[in-house]
């Protein structure tokens, strides 16, 4: 109880820090590292030895008030969100449930997964929910691509560890936050969105025979058999 209480005092007092100084705005340019700009509060967080050191990408401390909700979304890279006070609601949906998510970008547009509204996203019903909620102490692994929903229940500190498992050239050089599509991905969808403008050129009739052709195409060349 005493660590916990601590850590609580320390945020508040790096916190303040920040604000009030005028360097903040470049420190959360930077991508987060608890180690280099939380150090003192990073002796409180033991992480998980779950792989190897050069494969480490960020540490985002987190710190959010009771009914605070982060909006359904992926990454690209697995990470560990770890709960170090208070509790947190965790909906999960798997990558396979992408097309009933209304995607804009990385994030769902359904922004109540309680009460959604199935007149503009009658879909939905069809995503398969997992949830877990999580108290101080537990860690929760979220694979890559994995869409999640995150509620605080009550005033909580908690740590997000992001760590590459691809090639590290597969990712984005420039993104400081690990949510960037993977180079080869966002070229395909420049692709494909560039295939759709051309398609604009035809007739209505034969626009919807052959984009239905093109997602034929992309099941069977790009689908794993074994989703089901």
């Amino acid at each position: 109880m005493i660590v916990k209480c601590s850590l609580i005092l320390m945020c508040y007092i790096w916190f303040s820090k920040i604000l009030f100084s005028k360097s903040y705005v470049l420190f959360f340019q930077d991508i987060a590292d608890i180690r280099k700009q939380f150090p003192i509060l990073a002796e409180d967080v033991q992480i998980p030895e779950y792989f190897e050191k050069e494969q480490f990408f960020s540490s985002v401390f987190r710190i959010s008030s009771a009914g605070l909700q982060l909006w359904t979304h992926y990454d690209v890279m697995d990470n560990f969100l770890i709960q170090v006070t208070g509790k947190k609601r965790v909906v999960l949906y798997s990558p396979q449930d992408a097309l009933y998510l209304y995607l804009s970008g990385t994030k769902s547009e359904v922004l109540d997964v309680d009460n959604p509204d199935l007149e503009k996203y009658p879909l939905f019903v069809k995503a398969k929910r997992y949830q877990c909620f999580l108290e101080a102490g537990d860690v929760l692994f979220i694979p890559a691509l994995w869409f999640h929903n995150v509620t605080s229940e009550e005033f909580g500190v908690a740590l997000n560890v992001f760590w590459k498992h691809l090639p590290a050239e597969s990712y984005d050089k420039s993104d400081t936050y690990g949510n960037k599509d993977p180079t080869a991905a966002s070229r395909a969808i420049q692709i494909l969105d560039r295939a759709l403008k051309t398609l604009e050129e035809l007739p209505e009739e034969y626009r919807d025979f052959y984009a239905r052709r093109m997602v034929l195409r992309i099941q069977e060349k790009a689908y794993r058999n074994d989703y089901g």
